[in-house]
């Protein structure tokens, strides 16, 4: 693609993007705030635009735009680990043995190839992963350290004004550390030794969809470190202690998850997302703005119209996470709500690594593969109630 196409390309979004937010003046005008399909169109432009202007600045950067290429090494590494799982490392000679990486613990890290493929599904699986905060780390702790926050003034120095001095002093420090995560997947010996199969493929979804569901589950009702999993977002002590009166029990009420959104603060409540199991939507779907004998309004919950877009509920996107505890859970939160990006941090460490496991599947004609991956999560600003919970009551 050349910096021409990328140039029509964007003045095309551009042109898109106009059309909408005139849409969205309309909307305004007639009643009062733009629908939540216009404000996702919008979004969605705007995201589009920006990752077409970075290819742009890639085009007209010599070099920015260049594609790596796999060194020799890269390739000897790939043929020896996909030679490894298929048979073993009987089955490589001296020089391959060496090609392949191994960590710490003596197993194997998995290509390059493999680990990205596995990272770029985890959001397409997962709930809270592209909700959140996610950093790399080298490390199997993240030192977090807080610091006062600055003072501010109004006044011109030249007439006498003088800058309020601020404190900024660094609180003890915390830690968020990193889990071990560990997964299995057994695959027959015939279709391993099948040149055919595409072993990459297999591998990446059978361990993305694995660690996907492992994760999701951690992220939400993880007991935390001492337990040696991520800490849940139902489970932070400090969001715990914040939390809701339930309504009455086996309900849900539209004044219960309105409360949810005032609860929260301004500046985390327009970026605010509601998380529920699917019978606590089923619930909600059937929530009408008026009931009465002879008339029943719309209902408040509003399907997509745009793929890969959100549903809605009272104005605010709506996601189905079914770890979350259902309507039959009493006193169990069924519902949070909130800013998930600015209040819950996953940490991943690089490097996934793999063993084989030959003999404790050989009577079955199974080899049998363990999955290990490094990842942490905790909430973030617990105290500012970025994020609000609801339990059932």
């Amino acid at each position: 693609m050349d910096v021409k196409e990328i140039a029509d390309m964007i003045q095309s979004a551009v042109d898109e993007m106009h059309k909408a937010v005139e849409r969205q003046d309309d909307e305004i005008k007639k009643f009062g705030e733009p629908m939540a399909e216009t404000k996702a169109t919008i979004d969605k432009l705007n995201e589009r635009i920006d990752e077409l202007e970075v290819k742009l600045q890639r085009q007209t950067i010599p070099g920015a735009g260049d594609q790596p290429t796999k060194t020799d090494e890269d390739k000897a590494r790939s043929s020896a680990f996909y030679k490894w799982v298929r048979g073993g490392i009987t089955a490589l000679d001296p020089t391959e043995r060496k090609a392949l990486v191994e960590d710490t613990t003596g197993q194997y890290l998995i290509t390059p190839e493999l680990d990205t493929e596995i990272v770029r599904s985890l959001p397409k699986i997962t709930v809270i992963r592209p909700l959140a905060t996610v950093r790399p780390v080298s490390k199997d702790t993240l030192k977090i350290r807080a610091i006062g926050e600055v003072s501010v003034g109004w006044g011109r120095l030249e007439t006498g004004a003088e800058i309020t001095e601020s404190d900024l002093t660094p609180t003890a420090p915390t830690y968020q550390y990193v889990e071990d995560l560990y997964g299995l997947t057994k695959i027959g010996e015939d279709e391993l030794m099948d040149s055919d199969f595409n072993l990459q493929a297999i591998l990446a979804d059978s361990f993305s969809r694995a660690i996907a569901e492992a994760e999701d589950l951690a992220f939400v009702r993880g007991v935390g470190h001492s337990s040696e999993e991520p800490e849940g977002i139902c489970i932070n002590t400090t969001l715990v202690a914040a939390k809701l009166t339930g309504a009455a029990s086996d309900t849900v009420t539209v004044e219960k998850f309105m409360e949810m959104i005032y609860t929260c603060p301004a500046q985390y409540r327009k970026n605010g997302v509601f998380i529920v199991n699917s019978t606590v939507e089923l619930a909600i779907r059937q929530l009408r703005s008026q009931t009465s004998a002879t008339y029943q309004g719309p209902f408040l919950w509003q399907p997509s119209l745009i793929a890969g877009t959100p549903n809605t509920f009272i104005g605010h996107p709506i996601y189905n996470q079914d770890d979350m505890k259902d309507l039959s859970d009493t006193a169990q939160i069924i519902a949070i709500f909130g800013d998930i990006r600015a209040g819950y941090r996953i940490i991943d460490r690089a490097g996934i690594t793999l063993q084989r496991l030959t003999e404790l599947y050989a009577e079955a004609g199974l080899v049998g593969f363990k999955v290990h991956k490094r990842v942490g999560g905790s909430v973030m600003r617990a105290s500012q109630k970025p994020i609000v919970l609801l339990p059932e009551g």
